[in-house]
């Protein structure tokens, strides 16, 4: 029954945001229900409400950019746009133009780029101001968007679903989108 009830909630899912949940399937038919019930809970760790919307979208966005450049991507845009961010802010997330997303989405942008080259000069500066703007609980739920957005595209190469890049789309038109070479490496 639990099993069956997964099931339904990945078809509603595939459904509503176009994309093959395959892997996911994977998991929950050879992983059994524990292990899918276990995965799917870690997400939900990361989409806290104590960072702004365009904040939490660049870290995600941004990690998923570090492991993927296709579905997951757009997945991560699309989950966005349902929050409400802006598609010019998506657009310049995903393009790597800092200038043009704004204060809230280039400060998280520029502290998750810091941490995942691990590059700690630059990191710390940035999570101070993090802590400074929107407390300590932003800083959390930031990091575990961070966290998060890799988990999916690695299980997804991991399982052999990840093959291809692809256009990412906003707003109904096609987004140029930007791999920064530390990461795409």
């Amino acid at each position: 029954m639990i099993r069956a009830f997964f099931s339904r909630w990945l078809d509603t899912f595939e459904r509503e945001f176009n994309y093959d949940a395959t892997y996911m399937r994977e998991l929950l038919d050879s992983g059994g229900v524990a292990t899918f019930f276990k995965f799917s809970l870690l997400p939900s760790l990361g989409h806290g409400k104590r960072a702004p919307k365009e904040a939490m979208a660049a870290v995600g966005i941004l990690g998923t950019l570090s492991e993927d450049c296709g579905p997951c991507t757009q997945l991560g845009v699309d989950l966005a746009t349902k929050s409400g961010v802006n598609p010019e802010v998506l657009r310049a997330i995903l393009a790597g133009d800092a200038a043009a997303m704004g204060e809230n989405a280039a400060l998280a942008y520029g502290f998750a780029q810091a941490v995942l080259e691990r590059d700690m000069e630059r990191a710390d500066p940035l999570r101070d101001e993090i802590v400074r703007r929107w407390g300590k609980g932003a800083l959390v739920d930031l990091s575990l968007a961070l966290t998060t957005s890799r988990m999916y595209p690695t299980l997804k190469y991991g399982l052999g679903h990840g093959k291809t890049c692809s256009k990412v789309v906003v707003d109904g038109r096609p987004a140029a989108f930007h791999r920064p070479e530390a990461l795409a490496a």
